[in-house]
């Protein structure tokens, strides 16, 4: 493979190199979106009792999140650290990260697969899922469980074609994937009635397909990034700094899904039709996020080249342009969200007169109070991942975790509990993303300061 595929973020216009690398970051966020909207959008309107079905797809989303957020995070530091070796011009040494990730992804996606099928049930119900739906759910989470070791090469071997700066063989790959997953799932369970099962199924066969492509991609290259997969292996150097980096932010990913998890078992004591309206609006808002998503990979990569070259003003630069980007996308995303917001409840099978019927009321509820603001959360990604660009990852980790963990925690019990609405359950997020982004932006100032003074001119050691 030509060498034409990598991006150097060092030098030249940074609003249209930001733009080149971070368009095909938001289709592929998009579409993987789509694929997995899919299994709600095919269960709400073909699966039989398929309230049910949709309340037990949704009743799985955060617990996984919870299991695979720590082992996911990692894939940070395998793209942050060749980020870094790019920038610095030590070419040589990203053979070594791009051995060392792949190797680290498949023993990982192996014990997460374990875990997670033999603990589907009981952490189910430790969330409270209701009887009428914990047997779905828990055959939902069980087979997608199958699809880990996929699920994690993929996400490491795109870490590393991002932070090379090449985002469009991702999402060619999450283009193929997504219609192989669209396909089985009406396949399966419009035609074969298998359900949940069905849409479970669907997903892992279109996960083995994209971590196939991205590995085949990686082994057909022609420079440093050339991954051989017959002689893997494990660098100790490469490694410590990949969990140097990347375990706060598998550490934050997973705790921060604590809370999503103590708000989707708050969410269940709603009742079934709740959690249904609450999956689907959960789905649209998701297309919020992923959408302003991109800009914290952007911020990501761009911010981790320039700190291997220590272009520290052209990291405030970088951090300034996505924040605006993403304010502008956020915004106008959620809006439209939120006029078409009926429309988009009844594509998941939640229709209705937002007036007397209860789902509909809930979803639109969801909305308004966490899509409309939902560019706020755009703001403290780019925060975030500026951090974690700059090797400042435990200080993101911190942050993060107080602001958007903690507080919403102390929120369930106090205020949460004082007046039990969704209302008040959904203000959360939105309360929390200001009070994170304002910690962020502040720590962020601070340690380019000191970065800058500190290095001057000497060289980085990756």
């Amino acid at each position: 493979m030509a060498d034409n595929a990598r991006m150097d973020m060092t030098e030249g216009p940074i609003f249209k190199k930001l733009i080149v690398y971070t368009l095909p970051v938001m289709a592929t966020g998009v579409l993987q979106f789509l694929y997995n909207a899919a299994d709600t959008a095919v269960v709400g309107k073909f699966a039989e009792d398929s309230e049910t079905a949709l309340a037990a797809v949704g009743s799985t989303g955060s617990i996984s999140a919870l299991i695979t957020g720590l082992f996911i995070g990692l894939s940070v530091g395998a793209g942050v650290s060749v980020s870094h070796a790019l920038g610095s011009g030590r070419d040589e040494q990203v053979r070594d990260i791009v051995h060392t990730s792949v190797s680290l992804s498949f023993i990982l996606g192996v014990v997460i697969m374990l875990f997670g099928f033999f603990s589907a049930r009981p952490l189910l119900e430790l969330m409270g899922v209701p009887e009428n739906v914990i047997g779905q759910a828990s055959l939902y989470m069980r087979t997608v469980f199958l699809g880990m070791p996929a699920q994690m090469a993929y996400n490491y071997g795109a870490a590393i074609l991002n932070a090379r700066g090449d985002t469009k063989h991702p999402f060619y790959f999450l283009s193929a994937s997504g219609m192989v997953n669209i396909a089985f799932n009406l396949l399966l369970v419009a035609v074969f009635h298998l359900g949940v099962l069905g849409v479970a199924i669907a997903t892992i066969v279109s996960q083995y397909l994209s971590a196939f492509l991205v590995l085949r991609l990686l082994c057909r290259m022609n420079d440093s990034f050339r991954l051989n997969v017959t002689k893997l292996y494990i660098r100790r150097d490469k490694l410590l700094k990949i969990l140097k980096i990347g375990l706060p932010a598998g550490i934050q990913g997973c705790l921060f899904s604590v809370s999503n998890v103590l708000i989707q078992s708050s969410i269940n004591s709603f009742g079934s039709a709740t959690m249904a309206a609450n999956t689907a609006a959960a789905n649209i808002d998701g297309l919020i996020y992923i959408s302003m998503n991109s800009f914290y990979h952007a911020a990501l990569a761009f911010s981790g080249q320039n700190a291997g070259a220590l272009k520290f003003d052209r990291i405030k630069k970088v951090c300034a342009e996505c924040t605006a980007l993403v304010a502008v996308f956020g915004i106008v995303i959620g809006t439209l969200c939120y006029v078409f917001g009926p429309w988009l409840l009844s594509v998941y099978g939640v229709s209705g007169d937002p007036a007397t019927d209860e789902a509909v009321r809930v979803g639109m509820t969801r909305l308004m109070l966490l899509g409309l603001p939902y560019f706020v959360c755009g703001i403290m990604e780019v925060m975030s991942g500026t951090l974690r660009g700059l090797g400042a990852s435990f200080v993101s980790m911190i942050v993060s975790l107080i602001g958007s963990c903690v507080l919403r925690v102390i929120w369930i019990y106090t205020v949460f509990a004082w007046h039990r609405t969704i209302e008040i359950l959904y203000l959360s997020y939105s309360i929390t993303w200001v009070l994170t982004t304002l910690a962020h932006f502040t720590c962020l100032m601070i340690i380019l300061h000191r970065r800058k003074k500190l290095y001057g001119g000497l060289k980085v050691d990756t």
